[in-house]
């Protein structure tokens, strides 16, 4: 199941590339011949979605690979890591789009061609399928970099439609001479730009947060105390601790055990502890458990699960 997850998920990254390089090409050239400023911008997005594609690749991967003497918990954040890399390379890009569009508008603007209306239309259409199967996928495989990467095509989406608002009444002040409609061409631009910072902006604070050891919270946890707890021996969960590791969570749990048993008896119910998590739960890849003895005289309806 895990090496079908990488091989879906390197598909998905392979369609991405191919996908936003026949965009990138097509909405450059289209955007040099039209002389369209917005086109253009739109073409650089759709260039650096590449590069994010290409990031995602490398960071499953990074991912796929099993653990070793220097990364014991595995290489699972390396995903985290390529949706970081895309964050940064969003930044810069619509750092770029804002000042290319600025610098535009304080050149003489002529009206764009009306081929550039159809292709910022036809770029909406595709990036929007493209990001409804690639978030789909990414949510179901659990991969923060997919879902990072759905939402470049998302961002990308809003570029074209700003990008088609702008070209359009640029042509249509061409045609009915209307000097200041020119001006939404390169104003498009900047648009552009604004959501792509944005953007940017939300997958870097995602994958900030999931790459700094965060905790599954209480009410996704409760699955696995649930588990524990029908183990046989163990008298209670203590304390569990999942952390999240890409689109794995290593778990940490401290189980309540009859105190006079044998040592050897007590580490049997922690091995059994660790196999029932690791069978039962597809995303839990590693299982530490602390074998505490048992000493109240009831069990906690509601052990502590810490998040």
């Amino acid at each position: 199941m895990k090496e079908e997850r990488f091989r879906k998920a390197e598909f998905a990254a392979w369609v991405g590339i191919v996908g936003n390089l026949i965009l990138a090409v097509a909405k450059g050239l289209i955007g040099y011949i039209a002389n369209s400023k917005a086109l253009v911008a739109d073409a650089v997005h759709s260039a650096s979605d590449v590069v994010g594609s290409l990031a995602v690749l490398i960071g499953l991967r990074a991912a796929r690979k099993p653990p070793d003497e220097d990364h014991p918990y595995g290489h699972g954040k390396a995903e985290s890591i390529a949706a970081l890399i895309v964050s940064i390379i969003l930044f810069i890009v619509g750092l770029e789009v804002a000042n290319a569009s600025f610098q535009t508008m304080r050149e003489p603007l002529t009206a764009p061609g009306a081929i550039a209306v159809y292709v910022a239309l036809a770029s909406m259409i595709i990036k929007e399928a493209m990001f409804q199967w690639k978030y789909r996928l990414g949510k179901k495989l659990n991969s923060q970099a997919l879902i990072a990467n759905a939402w470049e095509h998302r961002s990308d989406v809003y570029s074209s439609f700003a990008a088609l608002i702008g070209i359009g009444g640029a042509v249509l002040g061409g045609k009915w001479n209307i000097p200041a409609l020119l001006y939404l061409d390169p104003i498009a631009g900047i648009i552009v730009s604004i959501l792509v910072l944005k953007m940017a902006y939300h997958i870097l604070k995602e994958s900030i947060h999931n790459t700094l050891d965060h905790v599954i919270h209480k009410e996704e946890a409760q699955e696995l105390v649930d588990a524990v707890e029908k183990v046989d021996g163990v008298i209670s969960v203590d304390k569990l601790l999942a952390r999240e590791h890409g689109h794995y969570v290593i778990v940490d749990v401290k189980v309540g055990v009859n105190p006079h048993i044998s040592v050897e008896k007590g580490h049997a119910i922690g091995k059994e502890v660790k196999q029932t998590l690791i069978t039962n739960f597809e995303h839990v890849h590693d299982v530490m458990v602390h074998i505490n003895p048992y000493s109240g005289e009831f069990q906690d309806e509601n052990p502590e699960v810490i998040h």
